[in-house]
């Protein structure tokens, strides 16, 4: 089993925090190797003051919906004031950071860069920076591995808070390393210490790791889902239900006017790898198509190693827009006007292909920037490979 960068900050880094006052970043999905809250183990700890307590996406206790605003709050279990980071301001401000000398950020990502949590951190490391605080980053592990990489960069005239970073939809690094990556990029970069893992390798998965799998937001339920999340997370861009209200977010895929035999044969005849498709019928309890029958496909993993979750959902999504153009549309217009699937996609040229029915395109030309960003990632890169090549 791995050791969490938690666990090592708990035991043998002690002195990074000693006598200091400290504010927390993190949730109550945010646990230890055997499950005890890290709110909790960081308020019991007498090494350090923990003042204060700060909630990403979903809120301090994980119970808030997508993109909704939470408030703050005092947590009843420790007593302490937990300031939203998802609400009026995403940004910690000066009043929410007072007499703090260190915030530790501990919060779990999934691999994919429209997952909020490492946007929380780049502000949290933003102001960390201009109020000259420490910041400690105990880190944790990317569950869909450290090898992989795949997408096309962000153009950073489509950031967003579901991409704010010039990285790929499939990043391949380690919370830890994104914050080094983000520091380092900064104008003025912040005082930062990444408490590294132990025995963790690049081409780990999460069950490699032998730690229970704690989903760290409400849609985010399996280690299968992180898996399909850089792809199917697109489809959040266009009238098709990703699953939400259903048990398997993100794995299942459909709309009223999708037929799941048919779309299923379609995709399975693609012979994409690592992937399997099957017909499903589901009614989401909410989201898109609340209490009506969606027809579609349930996406299963045969195999991690090989699947190409970005590649996956292209195809996916080319032949929806093939077999059922009329019904297809783009959705979700944000305040500058910009079709959500281009702040997703990172690019206005996905949806471009899309129309025009050349959508894998968009990953053949995305190569070369994505092996530049390779080259570039190697100097934050704390972990090796281990057995797997």
């Amino acid at each position: 089993m791995i050791r969490l960068g938690i666990e090592e900050l708990l035991t043998n880094q002690r002195t990074l925090l000693k006598g200091k006052r400290v504010g927390l970043v993190s949730n109550y999905t945010v646990t230890d190797s055997n499950l005890r809250p890290v709110i909790r183990l960081m308020a019991d700890t007498k090494d350090w003051d923990l003042i204060r307590l700060f909630g990403p996406e979903h809120g301090v206790k994980n119970s808030a919906k997508e993109g909704e605003p939470v408030d703050s709050s005092v947590d009843e279990s420790t007593g302490l004031t937990a300031y939203s980071l998802y609400g009026e301001s995403k940004r910690p401000t000066s009043e929410m950071l007072s007499n703090l000398d260190a915030l530790v950020v501990d919060l779990q990502d999934i691999g994919s860069r429209y997952y909020t949590n490492m946007n929380t951190l780049a502000y949290c490391l933003e102001a960390c920076a201009e109020h000259g605080i420490d910041c400690v980053v105990p880190d944790r592990p990317n569950p869909i591995n450290g090898v992989s990489r795949e997408g096309n960069i962000l153009d950073m005239a489509f950031q967003s808070f579901v991409g704010m970073h010039a990285i790929p939809n499939r990043h391949g690094l380690t919370m830890g390393e994104l914050a080094l990556f983000i520091n380092e990029k900064l104008q003025h970069p912040c005082n930062l210490k990444v408490v590294q893992l132990v025995d963790w390798h690049r081409d780990m998965f999460w069950p490699d790791t032998a730690i229970p799998f704690v989903p760290p937001s409400p849609n985010t339920a399996t280690f299968e889902m992180c898996l399909l999340y850089p792809g199917t997370c697109l489809f959040e861009g266009v009238n098709v239900s990703v699953g939400r209200g259903t048990a398997h977010p993100f794995e299942y895929i459909g709309a009223p006017f999708i037929k799941a035999n048919e779309l299923t044969d379609w995709f399975n005849q693609q012979g994409l790898p690592g992937v399997r498709g099957r017909p499903v019928y589901f009614v989401p309890t909410y989201s898109q198509y609340t209490g009506e029958l969606c027809e579609g496909i349930a996406l299963h993993i045969t195999d991690a190693y090989s699947l190409e979750p970005v590649r996956t959902g292209v195809v996916l999504m080319q032949g929806i827009a093939q077999l059922y153009g009329p019904s297809f549309e783009f959705i979700g217009l944000n305040e500058r006007d910009k079709p959500f699937i281009d702040l997703l996609a990172g690019t206005s040229r996905f949806r471009d292909l899309l129309v025009q029915g050349r959508a894998p395109d968009y990953l053949i030309e995305s190569a070369s920037n994505l092996e530049r960003f390779n080259e570039e990632v190697k100097a934050f890169e704390i972990y090796a490979r281990g057995g797997r090549g």
